[in-house]
């Protein structure tokens, strides 16, 4: 067992998270503290931190220490980004937090930050290609990835901090000083000509790009509060920036979904963003919540687990480590997982359901149970909102609905109950509920050859024939309680497909 505390001091805000890893190699992060340094403002005209600067962060980084002795931090990886990074006096500044808090606080590089920035994108979001802005305080650095591989990086010292102060952006922006910062920022981004890719969609990670998500979210009375993986059209985003242009500072500290202490930085956050879509002529913006924090524990992680740096499949690796936080008994999810495949692999003329639902599919049938850590009797519907909940990665968020409706259907819990949540109603149409019918089924049949956990039963044949389907079992004891569960859900099965289910079962030889 250990504990991973990340610091993160970037040009606007210091973060610390600590990561519990487990015996098992399951993880979740236990805790996490922001505080507001705003070193890109406390810079003097040499160049060089002032000594409010140094008084702040030295203040900050005691309470991460503390917070670390607190948790029983067994490692602390604690970097810094642009503000320290472009100071003249920045390595002094490190020098002092060693000496105060005995925490080696590492300077990294634009390209290092960008680099690792990617790895907590490309290990979180299901996308195989695209343009990767991480938009902090003092600096963006862009990533360009396909076939999630970088092939151009670079930091740009732009961020919505330091554009503020050059442009004087904090309250009401006259015209002619928005077309200086704009003819500004698209000069700048203009120097990396590889940046015009049309094709492909912007990626924004940083505090910016989530509260463009959020304010998008609260004007369109969106169902949820999860932001990663949270997609806006250009159109949309230039509806917000309009908005955030032609308010005051009073005006945009109440819109929705726009923290107050945010408020002052935003546009030149939202300009950076708009001249990037500018440049590269991309039509949609992603939201990370994942970044440079996630980066830095992906490597460490990888490292000490021996396993690969980047994920080949990032929802197989989430669900597996939401299995080992929350599933006593791995044997049987793995074996009603294959049970429930092996039954929607041989069925496919009757479901009529592709290989997208066979992996909704897998992941609520690995995860079915985990709600029994919350209490037995009624698991179904805790699992499902685990699975609704849970950091899920490679699935959009109405896929996410699917899988825990799924969960839950399967054994009890129906579109009555969901009706009750205005999540589900509002995001899954007739035909999702449809679908979520018949993968319930499966699971449900794949739950019942398996219902007291002790494999007796395998499917050795399944299909269809005149008589409908078919099911040969395997037994490997006396199934007498896996049987009257099958005959139990016949019912549901004619109902759903129209044809009836017939199954027969052998001894093990």
């Amino acid at each position: 067992m250990q504990r991973i505390a990340i610091i993160d001091i970037g040009s606007n805000s210091a973060r610390l998270v600590i990561t519990h890893i487990y015996k098992n190699g399951a993880y979740n992060m236990v805790y996490n503290q922001k505080e507001a340094l705003r070193l890109s403002q406390k810079i003097d005209k040499n160049g060089n931190l002032t000594q409010q600067a140094f008084s702040d962060t030295i203040e900050t980084m005691k309470s991460f220490a503390y917070m670390c002795k607190l948790y029983h931090a067994d490692r602390i990886i604690a970097v810094a980004t642009a503000a320290i990074r472009n100071a003249g006096n920045g390595a002094e500044l490190t020098r002092l937090v060693q000496r105060e808090t005995d925490i080696n606080l590492h300077i990294i590089t634009g390209n290092t930050e960008a680099y690792i920035s990617y790895l907590g994108v490309i290990n979180t979001l299901p996308y195989h290609s695209g343009i990767i802005f991480d938009l902090g305080g003092g600096s963006t650095e862009l990533i360009l990835f396909q076939d999630r591989k970088i092939l151009e990086s670079v930091s740009v010292p732009i961020g919505a901090v330091n554009t503020t102060a050059l442009f004087n952006t904090r309250n009401t922006v006259s015209s002619s000083v928005y077309g200086e910062l704009s003819f500004f920022l698209r000069t700048r981004l203009a120097e990396y000509p590889w940046l015009k890719q049309p094709k492909l969609p912007l990626i924004g990670v940083g505090g910016t790009a989530r509260t463009i998500g959020k304010m998008h979210q609260r004007a369109t009375k969106y169902p949820t509060t999860k932001i990663h993986n949270y997609k806006l059209t250009v159109q949309a985003f230039r509806g917000i920036f309009n908005r955030l242009k032609n308010s005051t500072l009073e005006e945009r500290r109440k819109i929705s979904g726009l923290s107050s202490d945010r408020a002052d930085i935003i546009i030149a956050g939202a300009a950076i963003i708009n001249a990037l879509f500018e440049v590269t002529d991309s039509k949609q913006l992603i939201t990370s919540g994942c970044g440079l924090r996630e980066g830095l524990f992906y490597d460490y992680y990888s490292k000490e687990r021996g396993i690969p740096l980047i994920a080949e499949d990032i929802l197989a690796r989430s669900t597996d480590n939401i299995l080992n936080l929350y599933t006593p008994d791995l044997t049987h999810s793995h074996h009603i997982t294959n049970l429930a495949l092996a039954m929607f692999d041989a069925w496919k003329p009757l479901h009529g359901l592709g290989k997208n639902c066979r992996r909704l599919l897998k992941t609520a049938a690995l995860l079915h149970d985990i709600g029994i850590t919350i209490n037995f009797y009624s698991h179904a519907r805790h699992s499902a909102y685990m699975i609704q909940n849970a950091q899920l990665f490679g699935l959009t968020h109405k896929e996410q609905l699917l899988a825990s409706a799924v969960a839950g259907w399967h054994n009890g819990i129906s579109k009555s109950y969901f009706s009750r949540d205005p999540l589900y109603m509002t995001m899954l149409t007739e035909n999702n509920w449809q679908t979520v019918s018949r993968l319930a089924l499966l699971l449900a049949l794949a739950e019942s050859l398996d219902y007291t956990q002790t494999g007796i039963l395998s499917i050795t044949r399944a299909g269809i024939n005149n008589e409908g389907a078919f099911l040969e079992l395997k037994e490997h004891g006396n199934p007498v309680i896996e049987l009257h569960q099958i005959r139990a859900h016949l019912k549901w099965f004619f109902k759903t497909f129209g044809k009836p289910l017939h199954f027969k079962v052998t001894e093990d030889q």
